[in-house]
């Protein structure tokens, strides 16, 4: 499915485009929006790539891969990152995650996003499982994807080596009766 183009009340997805360097990097290239996520801040290069590979992902047939801009509705801004990638371990499987600008946080937008993924994981792709993992002190993402309807699972133990050091992540889940339960509920 080429392009990805989903709408909530106040946020946009679309796919990425070389533009968005600049804008991805003011989120993977902060110390504040990295901090819970499974890697540590990334260099204007880095992010470079990160786009290009996730704009070529998304030409490959089958895709398996939807990483996607965040865009503020009002600003037209980019800010946030997200990702839906199918699983080829798991039957109608996919991992999702996301990341926001640090200045951005604490309005819902994480829970638009949440949502906005999930509908292209299950209304676009008819996935029937997605999950997501955490770091284990992020208590704001816990909250999120508790608000979407996802069921926390587990603890993957020692599953990211970040800063020197092993580190939890905690799993989310959502399964597709579930995503629907919740839209005609």
């Amino acid at each position: 499915m080429h392009p990805v183009k989903r709408s909530s009340q106040r946020l946009d997805l679309r796919e990425l485009s070389v533009e968005d360097v600049d804008a991805v990097f003011a989120i993977y290239g902060s110390i504040e929006a990295t901090t819970h996520l499974s890697f540590e801040p990334r260099s204007h290069a880095e992010v470079g790539i990160i786009v290009a590979r996730s704009m070529a992902s998304a030409a490959v047939t089958p895709r398996t891969e939807y990483a996607l801009a965040v865009i503020e509705r009002d600003s037209t801004e980019l800010i946030g990152f997200g990702r839906v990638a199918t699983d080829p371990h798991q039957q109608r499987g996919a991992t999702f995650g996301f990341a926001l600008r640090p200045d951005t946080w604490g309005v819902g937008y994480g829970l638009e996003t949440v949502r906005l993924l999930l509908a292209v994981g299950f209304e676009d792709l008819d996935l029937h499982r997605i999950w997501g993992a955490r770091s284990p002190i992020n208590e704001a993402s816990a909250k999120t994807m508790t608000a979407a309807g996802m069921i926390e699972e587990g603890t993957i133990r020692e599953h990211i080596y970040k800063g020197g050091q092993w580190r939890d992540s905690v799993v989310h889940a959502i399964v597709d009766h579930e995503w629907r339960d919740l839209q005609t509920g």
